[in-house]
């Protein structure tokens, strides 16, 4: 099974474009950390920061466009993906993402006009087959000469 949940912060505005005819894709950054703490022997591990590159598809995506800014705070499902791409020097580079399949914004502000739900989360979900058929629109697309 190949399932991630994360809940972070998003590191800056979103990237979204649009390919294939106006099918919009977003890119954000979303930090996660684990809290620092203190060994029984009084050695201190400090707090990890890791940032996870976040990709969501058609309706995520034009969510994300509308609502969702740098500092807010998002719970993320989905998969992970490894892709391969060359950049324009013809650089191999290596990638890994979270491919979203749903998405909860956790943050209190920016709620104004969205779909809200009773618990005053703004929530949204991408099918399966959604995010499997965009697979090839973003190769095709975008890994071209750039890695989005």
């Amino acid at each position: 099974m190949n399932k991630v949940m994360l809940i972070g912060n998003v590191g800056k505005e979103p990237d979204v474009r649009y390919v294939d005819a106006g099918t919009a894709v977003a890119r954000v950054t979303v930090a996660t950390s684990e809290r620092g703490y203190t060994l029984p022997n009084g050695t201190r591990v400090p707090e990890r920061t890791d940032w996870h590159t976040v990709i969501f598809w058609r309706r995520l995506a034009e969510i994300v466009e509308k609502y969702v800014h740098k500092g807010d705070k998002l719970y993320i499902e989905g998969r992970i993906r490894y892709t391969v791409y060359d950049d324009k020097r013809g650089v191999r580079h290596n990638a890994t993402e979270i491919w979203a399949e749903n998405m909860e914004m956790l943050s209190s502000k920016s709620v104004s006009s969205a779909v809200v739900e009773q618990n005053g989360t703004v929530a949204a979900s991408a099918s399966q087959e959604d995010c499997q058929r965009d697979n090839n629109s973003i190769n095709t697309e975008i890994g071209k000469d750039m890695p989005f």
